[in-house]
């Protein structure tokens, strides 16, 4: 675990307003470890491209993330447009090493998962990837979690009647953050894992989730990083046509 505070300022990026980490699957998985001891529920975060893109406007938001514990890129393209050229950084990003290490390590203890999703299909396809790829792993508990229709107080009571040892949230951007922002205190758990819609790659495939949507988002966050860095920051007409596209795409 990373205790040097000039060492771990030192591995910092900011991208569209958002630190992230940018530790190798090592040591995000030591500092993982660590926040499995801990009594207090410790926040990681994988951010996606689609996150970055969603939490564009959010201030208040922005600012409750920084408070997470550990946040790691979730695609490769978020480090390139950081300007990480490290090969073995990149690599593990794309390959979601860290990821595949942490949900290995659940399995193998038999930890106690609780896990949320936006819809019934999403969560029988999470949970036969549990049962084929990490079957040590307790699913104690699976929710859908809804924008429109959120019912936190049930959702918190019900987490913590399980003796969860960690949430695993599939949930879209702002809706996963906000959910954790607000109920960190009153959540008993050891680890909130953020993975976003496509952390696991169980997702239906259409247009945007295919390799043509992925292409075209890719080149548009791009894009949208040089006017950032022209700029200084992102404006609201830009985010608006921005997710406007996305909403089309998928």
């Amino acid at each position: 675990m990373l205790t040097n505070m000039s060492e771990i300022m030192s591995k910092k990026i900011s991208v569209l307003d958002i630190s992230i980490d940018n530790f190798t699957a090592k040591e995000a998985m030591q500092e993982a470890l660590a926040y499995m001891e801990s009594d207090l529920v410790s926040v990681i975060e994988l951010v996606t491209i689609e996150s970055l893109m969603e939490l564009g406007t959010e201030a208040e938001l922005k600012e409750e993330i920084e408070n997470f514990d550990l946040i790691l890129a979730g695609n490769k393209t978020i480090l390139e447009a950081a300007e990480i050229t490290d090969h073995k950084c990149l690599r593990e990003t794309q390959d979601k090493t860290f990821l595949k290490m942490f949900l290995r390590y659940l399995a193998r203890k038999h930890k106690r998962v609780y896990l949320l999703v936006e819809s019934e299909e999403e969560g029988q396809k999470m949970f036969g990837h549990f049962e084929e790829y990490y079957r040590g792993t307790q699913i104690v508990g699976m929710a859908k979690v809804s924008a429109k229709n959120r019912a936190d107080d049930m959702l918190i009571n019900a987490i913590n009647g399980e003796e969860v040892d960690c949430v695993l949230s599939a949930l879209s951007s702002p809706l996963q953050e906000e959910l954790i922002s607000k109920n960190r205190n009153v959540m008993n758990a050891r680890v909130w894992l953020g993975l976003g819609k496509d952390g696991i790659p169980v997702a239906a495939k259409g247009i945007g989730g295919g390799r043509i949507g992925q292409f075209f988002m890719k080149q548009i966050f791009k894009k949208e990083i040089e006017k950032s860095k022209k700029r200084g920051k992102l404006t609201k007409k830009t985010v608006s046509f921005l997710l406007y596209f996305f909403v089309k795409i998928y």
